[in-house]
């Protein structure tokens, strides 16, 4: 079988891809401070023939690189940004590089390289094919926990593109017409009055008092709310030394819901815990909406071409020293099994499951028809948001994987262009999904600005 011309031109670059994803995962860089792995990643667009604007959409770590000209315009959507305290070598048993330092605990360095591999596969096969159309990447900050992609379209990205393609790092390779959980995050303050905690103590209104009441009644919301919702808080704002009545505090929550009205309903109610918990204190609530994501919504035609990619994309084909790190890495689960595959590398049918997960990815997808791929570059009992993700991050099955995904988008991308009755189809899904409701952006207009220095 004939080599597609995409995915020659990303072998070809192998080598640069691999050091280009290595070197963002040697330094990795928390939300809104990736400038390194944005300017590394601008400047190897630039040398593939890439116009690129660094701090697009106002946003310091964003950047948009676009190639060619004309319809169709599809757009890659890049991450870059690391996870807190999840700094870890590759190697089969907990060894940070930094003890409590950042890492690539959720595969961003490979997931901003693979999508800059797939530009780079359709430009050539463009090219070779002598069709028109652009190709945009998206550099995205701030995708844990910032909202990065929510921040750029209400800038007014993503609006040029006809559809968008992007991918996750993951234990399989898979596509899903399934949903993930949007969100939407706020801070409570409370605002009391100081005294004596022994001397006078009546005189005092404490707000940490307050904050700890609205986190009991939302522990017993819990209860009577849908099976999708999730409630997450922290305490942002502790208050005084314990001798001082605390006349400040505050908490942080995030709401997540399969739909928006159902987050909307959600964040009320977490709300009128926050009110009573004020009025039975005597302190006052300020509540400040911090921003959230849509749900995700993955375009039913783009993900049965995706999948049809996958089909045809050679599977990796890894070392014995990549399959005794993966299994080693797996060995480290306490649910592990004797037998389990180190790596899960086949493709698996469609997933329309829904998922309890979050990423910001859904506002694209509520902007233009969209869908991301899963692919494996984790060993199979990995999970999410730990020092094993780390270390596949970094391993050389982590590569493969990464360019493998390059390969897959490329492809499912190309069809697209050789075939406009595909497109007409996702734009038309799309619109019955979304049944003509424009994307309002859940950021709102007071939101802290994001970049501190």
């Amino acid at each position: 079988m004939q080599t597609p011309i995409s995915s020659a031109a990303i072998d070809r670059e192998a080598g640069a891809l691999v050091a280009l994803a290595t070197k963002i995962w040697e330094h990795p860089e928390l939300a809104w401070q990736e400038d390194q792995a944005c300017a590394w990643t601008a400047e190897y667009l630039e040398s593939q023939g890439f116009t690129v604007e660094r701090g697009a959409y106002g946003l310091r770590t964003a950047l948009r690189a676009v190639w060619g000209s004309g319809r169709p315009v599809v757009g890659f959507c890049g991450e870059y940004d690391a996870v807190p305290g999840l700094s870890q070598k590759v190697k089969g048993e907990p060894d940070p590089v930094v003890p409590g330092g950042p890492g690539h605990g959720c595969g961003h360095n490979l997931l901003g390289v693979g999508c800059v591999a797939a530009c780079i596969g359709l430009k050539a096969a463009l090219e070779q094919a002598g069709l028109s159309g652009t190709v945009i990447y998206y550099g995205c900050p701030a995708e844990e926990g910032g909202s990065g992609k929510s921040w750029m379209a209400r800038a007014g990205a993503f609006t040029e593109c006809d559809f968008c393609v992007a991918w996750h790092p993951h234990v399989r390779n898979e596509n899903s017409v399934g949903a993930m959980n949007g969100i939407a995050t706020a801070r409570f303050s409370f605002h009391g009055r100081k005294a004596h905690a022994a001397l006078n103590p009546q005189d005092g209104r404490s707000a940490l008092d307050a904050v700890q009441l609205m986190n009991i009644g939302c522990e017993f919301l819990r209860e009577h709310v849908s099976r999708d919702v999730r409630m997450h808080y922290t305490i942002v704002s502790p208050g005084l030394p314990a001798n001082i009545v605390p006349d400040e505090a505050a908490v942080e929550y995030t709401v997540r819901a399969l739909t928006s009205d159902g987050i909307a309903d959600a964040l009320r109610r977490v709300t009128d815990c926050a009110e009573g918990a004020a009025k039975m204190t005597g302190t006052a609530l300020t509540v400040q909406r911090l921003g959230g994501v849509y749900p995700t919504l993955e375009n039913p035609v783009l993900a049965e071409l995706m999948l049809q990619a996958q089909h045809e994309v050679p599977l990796c084909d890894y070392t014995p020293e990549e399959l005794a790190l993966a299994d080693a890495l797996n060995r480290t689960q306490p649910h592990f099994r004797e037998g389990t595959p180190p790596l899960s590398d086949e493709v698996r049918p469609m997933n329309h499951a829904d998922g309890v997960v979050s990423s910001d990815y859904g506002d694209v997808q509520h902007i233009v028809p969209a869908v991301q791929n899963s692919n494996t570059t984790n060993c199979s009992l990995a999970g999410g948001h730990n020092w094993r993700v780390t270390a596949c991050a970094g391993s050389s099955f982590g590569m493969k994987g990464m360019l493998r995904a390059g390969k897959v988008m490329a492809l499912g991308a190309l069809k697209v262009f050789e075939q406009p009755e595909l497109l007409a189809r996702a734009k038309a899904a799309f619109q019955q999904q979304t049944q003509g409701k424009p994307y309002v952006c859940p950021v709102p207009d007071d939101a802290p600005w994001p970049y501190q220095h």
